[in-house]
């Protein structure tokens, strides 16, 4: 199924409940690796930032191999994303999504030599949502202890984004 106008604006609207991801790359000898993220910025179709140094093995891995697994997790809502990666060396974006936070695992600042950019294209993805986040979650749970009856589920819906 291609993504269509309301899964993108969906997509953008569960975006922004994430400041973490974990990516996962592929290794040379095909083992997965998750990294921890931050998130510096989301496209409207799909596309995230993030700030690396260029000695950290998801850029090894991203220059070897671009698929790319992202997944995000939050009170009541989990995400995850299948795209592909690209290291971008581009100082003018660099300098824009640049922080004081950055600084503190980058103090020589956005032209170091030592930091790039990763940039991930989504291309498809699902996500899952309980209804009432996680003191609902919680309810639910208990619920269907006592009453030996199966939770019911949230929301939850996969989708292709459009290339």
């Amino acid at each position: 199924m291609t993504a269509t106008t309301p899964e993108l604006d969906k997509l953008n609207e569960l975006l922004k409940k994430f400041r973490f991801a974990m990516v996962t790359t592929r290794a040379e000898d095909g083992a997965l690796h998750a990294h921890p993220l931050t998130v510096q910025e989301t496209e409207s179709d799909g596309d995230l930032w993030f700030i690396v140094g260029t000695h950290a093995s998801a850029v090894e891995h991203v220059r070897r191999d671009p698929q790319v697994g992202l997944s995000f997790s939050t009170d009541g809502t989990w995400l995850s994303l299948a795209g592909e990666g690209e290291v971008v060396d581009d100082l003018a974006k660099l300098k824009e999504l640049w922080s004081t936070s950055v600084e503190a695992w980058f103090p020589d600042g956005p032209e170091s030599p030592g930091v790039t950019l990763l940039k991930v294209s989504a291309l498809s993805g699902e996500y899952w949502g309980s209804a009432g986040g996680r003191i609902a979650t919680a309810v639910a749970l208990v619920t269907s202890k006592v009453t030996g009856e199966r939770p019911r589920g949230g929301e939850n819906e996969k989708f292709d984004l459009p290339e």
